[in-house]
């Protein structure tokens, strides 16, 4: 069953530009360093793929050296994280390894040197919305998502090992969901990856560590993942759309209330936690959609300096004639997200930092025109991230694996359903909302100019807010879709495939190649 939490579909809460190439660059990275125990001595990224050609734009060397040293990913001492290391006397590298089919196309290899002469090398995906996963340790094949609690041992291939590993777990009354050794060669180097059913204490580490031939044990946390195993059963638990729908018929409770108690039930807590912390992320969203308005600043890459600010400045001139006050406010808010982002400020990720702005944008500037409770807020923004859940499940909210589709057009999906919510339509329209701002932004292409996430992202969010309240009003309007949300969602996916990788986040094709931006130092 799925076990992501809401908090990772609106969030993480992280330092821009890119949930993937930043907030996930961290996590990979803060993953790997927990494998080494002892201070490091150098550290050098192998980029791969998308990595490979928008790093800089996207921040992710920051990213990258900011895990090294134990930051996370709303840390906004990530700006300086190439300082940081410095006094740490931790020597970077970097290396361009271009496009390789073979492999995810947010992959890099983590080197790291000890200041004992141990190395160890990792190779980690950023799966998108900062998920992450780590794909081969010391070029040994491994799969280590962090969905169970897991303790990584290094050992030498002798017999006795896994008896002893087995052995110390019996003698734990630890139960071992999964256990899997990988060796380089007969008698070599291996590694053993237990997945459990509890969190083993620290304390337990030593004791492994002292066993013959083991050389190294650490538990891993992969930041993001739940303590809550994916063979779960939860009273609210769903994993599509359909699913989700009956649940809600069942309980005769909105989409937004049935993904609190999934919440709560998934972090074992209740539920004032769970409206507590999403009261926090509302006020981060409004923060992040409003400050920028105000006090704009100068983007990393120079594309954007002001925009939304001119937006909400000429509202009253336009608003009357052309999107109307609402709509001139979400389009202002969104626009405000992506300047914040881009100039490495705090924003949630909403599925995705490039599609950030617009289910705040959307969202608050609606409630704000309603007049809207705290309550009927937060029970939109829980709805959206119920939205986005299934998306994540069952497709991707990644531009490298699916272009813009999969991040502002998820976005704008979460943000139809919320604003159908929010406006008092059943989770059937909410649903259908989802679907029809799905269709409209079908096949949208990720073309960062110069790899920022800039242009056109900043104005694509703005066309993913006026999708939602085109859809909301169309669905609460009873102008249904004839294509179910999860098919929508799958097709979706099938579409983000089809599309070539030159056009997903790569920088290598469509506007990103335009000659007039190829050449500018800005386009706006």
């Amino acid at each position: 069953m799925m076990t992501t939490s809401a908090f990772e579909i609106l969030g993480p809460i992280m330092v821009g530009p890119s949930s993937s190439h930043t907030a996930g660059a961290a996590r990979l990275s803060l993953v790997a360093r927990s494998l080494m125990t002892t201070p490091l001595a150098s550290v050098h990224f192998v980029l791969h793929n998308s990595f490979s050609h928008t790093y800089q734009g996207h921040g992710s060397d920051r990213a990258l050296v900011a895990g090294i040293l134990g930051l996370m990913p709303d840390d906004t001492r990530m700006r300086n994280s190439f300082a940081l290391a410095k006094d740490a006397h931790i020597q970077l590298k970097f290396i361009e390894a271009g496009d390789d089919p073979g492999l995810h196309p947010n992959t890099v290899d983590i080197c790291m040197t000890g200041a004992d002469g141990s190395s160890l090398e990792v190779r980690g995906e950023s799966l998108g919305g900062g998920r992450v996963r780590l794909s081969s340790i010391n070029g040994v094949e491994v799969d280590l998502t962090g969905d169970y609690p897991t303790l990584f041992v290094g050992h030498w291939d002798r017999p006795g090992v896994l008896a002893s590993l087995t052995g110390f777990f019996a003698d734990s009354k630890a139960n071992i969901a999964t256990i899997r050794t990988y060796r380089t060669a007969k008698g070599g180097r291996a590694y053993t990856i237990i997945e459990t059913d509890e969190v083993l204490p620290e304390s337990s580490l030593n004791s492994i560590r002292s066993m013959n031939n083991v050389v190294e044990a650490a538990l891993v946390k992969v930041p993001g993942t739940s303590e809550v195993a994916p063979d779960a059963q939860l009273s609210y638990g769903f994993d599509n759309g359909a699913e989700l729908l009956t649940l809600c018929e069942k309980t005769n409770k909105g989409i937004g209330e049935v993904m609190a108690l999934r919440e709560a039930e998934l972090e074992r807590t209740d539920l004032a936690t769970q409206y507590k912390r999403m009261a926090h992320v509302a006020a981060v969203m409004e923060e992040e959609s409003t400050q920028p308005l105000t006090q704009p600043q100068l983007s990393l890459g120079g594309f954007l300096n002001g925009q939304a600010k001119a937006v909400a400045n000429h509202s009253s001139a336009y608003a009357s004639v052309l999107l109307g006050n609402t709509l001139s406010n979400a389009v202002a808010r969104a626009m405000a997200v992506l300047e914040r982002s881009a100039a490495m400020g705090v924003i949630v990720a909403a599925p995705t930092a490039g599609s950030a702005g617009v289910v705040p944008g959307a969202v608050l500037a609606s409630a704000e025109a309603k007049n809207a409770s705290q309550a009927e807020l937060l029970a939109a923004l829980w709805n959206s991230a119920a939205i986005g859940a299934i998306i994540s499940r069952n497709a991707t909210v990644a531009g490298a694996e699916g272009g813009c589709q999969a991040e502002v057009g998820a976005a704008a999906a979460m943000a139809a359903a919320a604003l159908v919510e929010l406006h008092g339509g059943t989770p059937k329209q909410a649903l259908e909302a989802a679907s029809i701002a799905i269709a409209n932004l079908l096949g949208l292409v990720c073309d960062p100019v110069r790899g920022l996430v800039e242009f056109p992202c900043q104005d694509r969010n703005a066309i993913g807010v006026s999708d939602a309240f085109s859809a909301a009003q169309l669905a609460l309007s009873n102008v249904g879709c004839p294509i179910p949300f999860d098919e929508a969602v799958s097709v979706m996916y099938s579409v983000g495939k089809a599309i070539p990788a030159s056009l997903r986040e790569t920088a290598l094709g469509g506007l990103a190649q335009a000659p007039s931006c190829l050449a500018c130092s800005g386009c706006n």
